[in-house]
């Protein structure tokens, strides 16, 4: 077992903290947090240990969990892999992109894994069908959540929409070629509500919303490829795929058979893949272990955390230029 400790309890804090005392694969050690109020009720109310400071939780874990405000990433993954620790750290990976770059030099250097919680790469809707993605041309996503002022000091697109930037950068083999996009501050200081359009090197284009002012929930993907629709429900996590076949000279009566333009037939073939109910968030920490354990490449490493940063930045960058 690891030895795993905690760097921020707030709300997404103590879901990390559950979870690494119940896996198997972590022995917890602790946590720290700015706040010794309530690092003291949250000691006393679950039982787990409060360290005094980052450099005692630090020196005490094999693998450290950083969980605290986006801007104070850098700072804190900074003291974990200088100390030659092992770094699982909540997306965004950083506040900036040089600090995301610093980072990827400063693991090299002392030969330590890292991994970012990009969760969605664990839902289980995603996953029963991202090995089926394949050359994706146009992809859709909309990201949809009612007003939270926790996230709100930072825009929709590095609170919400880096969770559907990271999902497509994973299967669309191509580097990007241009952006634009659009953002609108309603109740925040920073966009509340942002559309981005990413067109990618191979022609792929990828339309993306994400709200956090939106009436009801929704997290959707679309993904259309050469003869497959891919649908993805995040929320509901569910999946639907659609895939179009050449039609036999004879098919059976309740065969659906699209004719295109040219008199070319294809038929409908509808698959519903199985999905295996998980918990998320314990299986990317998990898989981080298994990494750790086996020396092999993180399921997200922390070069597509960087990527994925650097994508939401020059979105956000696009706004500035309307």
């Amino acid at each position: 077992m690891l030895n795993a400790g905690v760097l921020g309890a707030g709300h997404l804090g103590k879901i990390h903290l559950k979870l690494l005392n119940q896996s198997s694969k972590y022995q917890l050690v602790g946590f720290y947090d700015a706040d010794q109020e309530a690092s003291k009720k949250i000691e006393e109310e679950f039982g787990y240990k409060s360290f005094s400071s980052m450099e005692a939780l630090i020196d005490a874990c094999d693998v450290v969990d950083v969980v605290t405000p986006t801007i104070h990433h850098f700072n804190c993954a900074k003291e974990v892999v200088t100390a030659g620790k092992h770094l699982f750290i909540e997306k965004p990976i950083t506040h900036t992109v040089q600090e995301a770059k610093d980072l990827l030099e400063l693991a090299a250097k002392h030969n330590v894994l890292g991994q970012v919680g990009h969760v969605e790469r664990f839902n289980p809707s995603f996953m029963a069908v991202s090995h089926m993605i394949d050359n994706p041309m146009f992809i859709e996503a909309h990201r949809l959540a009612e007003f939270n002022p926790r996230g709100t000091d930072v825009s929709v697109v590095l609170d919400l929409m880096i969770h559907d930037i990271d999902a497509i950068l994973s299967v669309v083999k191509s580097n990007v070629k241009t952006i634009n996009a659009s953002g609108v501050s309603v109740i925040s200081e920073t966009p509340d509500i942002a559309n981005a359009r990413i067109e990618f090197e191979n022609g792929c284009v990828a339309n993306l919303t994400a709200s956090r002012i939106s009436m009801k929930k929704m997290r959707k993907a679309r993904f259309f490829q050469r003869d497959a629709y891919i649908s993805v429900d995040f929320l509901e996590k569910k999946c639907e795929v659609v895939k179009m076949k050449d039609a036999p000279k004879n098919p059976d009566d309740f065969a659906m058979i699209l004719t295109n333009a040219e008199g070319v037939k294809k038929q409908i073939y509808f698959d519903n893949p199985k999905i295996d109910a998980n918990n998320a968030i314990l299986d990317e920490l998990e898989s981080f272990a298994d990494a750790i354990q086996t020396k092999s490449t993180p399921k997200v490493t922390l070069e597509q955390g960087a990527q994925a940063l650097t994508v939401a930045m020059q979105i956000i960058e696009n706004f500035k230029s309307l």
